[in-house]
């Protein structure tokens, strides 16, 4: 994939990755290697952490699908490589929390999706996103346990 053409994001923010929909993958493993080798690189490019999780949650049976999904991901590595975090000094000093959640977004467990990100003044230290671990009744269970996460630093 030298020559692909990027992509803007990470993810299709329009389609849900599902267990076994349409043809198993050809090489399995190329597919978990990739994944794998992927995973590693969510240490130093954290935009990519939740595509790379959804990935990875199809590792024990691969779909054409799925190995479409990991290979945007790869394209939108390759559109990205001069990104990064840039530290500088600044003066503010505040300290700010933004969460999300997606109320039952994983199609096959129904359980919610939280994130959050934390700046002191304009420099981001602390980032998450997540499954939550049990099945949220409401919307607003999914946002207060986002919150909650964020406010713990989980």
């Amino acid at each position: 994939m030298t020559h692909c053409n990027p992509c803007t994001t990470p993810a299709d923010t329009h389609t849900k990755l599902e267990a076994a929909v349409g043809p198993s993958v050809a090489n399995p493993t190329l597919y978990r290697s990739l994944a794998g080798t992927l995973q590693y690189l969510t240490f130093t490019h954290q935009d990519i952490s939740f595509a790379v999780q959804q990935v990875c949650l199809f590792m024990h049976d691969p779909r054409e699908i799925h190995f479409k999904a990991l290979k945007r991901i790869l394209r939108y590595v390759k559109g990205t490589l001069d990104f990064g975090l840039q530290l500088y000094p600044t003066t503010s000093t505040g300290l700010v929390a933004y969460t999300d959640a997606d109320w039952a977004g994983c199609p096959t467990t129904r359980r919610s999706t939280s994130g959050y990100c934390i700046f002191h003044g304009d420099k981001l230290i602390s980032w998450s996103a997540k499954r939550l671990h049990t099945v949220s009744h409401s919307s607003a269970e999914a946002e207060y346990r986002g919150v909650a996460n964020a406010t713990a630093g989980e």
